[in-house]
């Protein structure tokens, strides 16, 4: 039995590079003449230009802070759908609202990829514990369930006596949900005395799968792996036996940009995801998730070639309020655009004194003369509010994706 999902997962760079250079601009061409909100976004860019992701970083980011807004403007999907009514199989509500469709297509979210690498083979029988009810998640894991082979059981969340019970009938093979939702099931099948001999294998996602939770799990005969995943854009990586980052998957590419900006960052350094799908029914294009992550260098000892990401590492969305005026990590990144002298730039907020302080802590590298009464004339300029700037040394600051720190004390 393969190792790997399909050949896809273990091209050559060149083989990947040269895919990449037919598909992209296919994409953008089909999200620009499908869709309103890329006509009118991209109306300047040449899709046949748009071969690599070198180019493909010179594109703007649309961010899902933005949709819920766009959505309101133009309903159900704030024109980046290229399909609706009647040629969609669903559609689905995430908080918010956020409205996001489902295509017709077999493994609509290409979730058999990440299923197979966590153990997962036509012919298992698959609790799961993903909700049914509105929201995307059962609908993922189920789609590349069936497509994979397997046969599912939809319990859906909550009723833990219920599930234990249906799983001591049923004899399922593995398990897709949260983690922690898992652990609660193990543990009240120990309350009743009930064995689960059965259930081996788990991909989990919707919450980090942090180690104390994966060892309680293997603990009890259950090997877990986790796969990352979103309501717009299906799977985005997941986790293989190598256990050393989530691996990208084939059918998105995916940018680590500074926060509140589209620039790539250098692999290691951590911002926001970016991902681009070639979704035909949903053609998301350079879409900023909102999450944190990190290229990790090299490839995956387990012999899948793609890049491969940290996994979550939080939220990159840092707007906080001052003195009753919002600043946006956006503000940060053109502060630091005005100074080429800056490489890296952290605004702090505090409150000594119960009065709102920013300081902008940079690293600079040729810094001198008035650089930080300059860069502090720049804050004010754009974000309407003082500052204190600080020039710190080169590497001192966090490798954290943060460029808004809010540290204000209200106790």
């Amino acid at each position: 039995m393969s190792k790997h999902f399909d050949a896809l997962e273990t091209r050559t760079a060149d083989e990947r590079k040269s895919a990449l250079a037919t598909r992209l601009p296919q994409q953008i061409a089909h999200a620009k003449a499908n869709t309103t909100y890329f006509a009118e976004s991209l109306k300047n860019v040449d899709a046949a230009a748009i071969t690599s992701t070198v180019a493909l970083a010179a594109l703007p980011v649309v961010r899902k802070s933005d949709l819920i807004e766009l959505q309101k403007q133009q309903r159900p999907f704030g024109g980046l759908a290229a399909s609706h009514w009647g040629r969609l199989g669903r559609v689905f509500s995430s908080p918010g609202p956020i409205y996001e469709p489902e295509g017709r297509v077999a493994d609509y979210w290409r979730t058999a990829r990440a299923l197979y690498a966590a153990g997962f083979r036509a012919g298992d029988l698959v609790h799961n514990s993903f909700s049914y009810h509105m929201t995307p998640g059962a609908w993922i894991l189920e789609a590349g369930a069936q497509a994979l082979g397997c046969t599912v059981f939809p319990a859906g969340v909550g009723q833990t006596e219920q599930q234990v019970a249906a799983m001591a009938d049923l004899a399922p093979d593995g398990y897709v949900g949260t983690p922690s939702f898992l652990r609660i099931l193990l543990e009240k099948a120990d309350e009743l005395g009930v064995k689960l001999p059965s259930l081996t294998k788990a991909l989990v996602s919707g919450e980090a799968f942090l180690p104390p939770v994966r060892d309680a799990l293997l603990a009890r005969g259950v090997t877990g792996y986790q796969a990352y995943a979103t309501a717009e854009l299906g799977v985005i990586a997941y986790e293989t036996e190598a256990r050393e980052g989530l691996v990208v998957d084939e059918g998105v590419i995916v940018e680590i940009v500074r926060p509140g900006t589209g620039d790539p960052v250098a692999v290691g350094e951590v911002g926001e995801v970016v991902v681009t799908t070639f979704n035909s029914d949903y053609p998301l294009i350079r879409f900023g998730t909102g999450d944190l992550s990190a290229f990790l260098p090299g490839i995956s000892p387990c012999g899948r070639t793609n890049m491969r990401i940290k996994g979550w590492m939080g939220r990159a969305d840092q707007t906080t309020k001052v003195k009753g005026m919002f600043v946006h990590p956006e503000q940060v990144a053109t502060i630091v655009k005005r100074h080429p002298e800056i490489v890296r730039a952290r605004l702090v907020v505090t409150n000594p004194d119960s009065t709102d302080l920013m300081t902008l802590n940079c690293e600079a590298g040729a810094a001198g003369g008035d650089l930080e009464k300059s860069i502090a004339d720049t804050v004010r300029d754009v974000t309407k509010l003082r500052a204190e700037v600080r020039l710190v040394a080169a590497g001192s600051l966090a490798n954290d994706g943060k460029v808004i720190e809010d540290a204000r004390k209200y106790d």
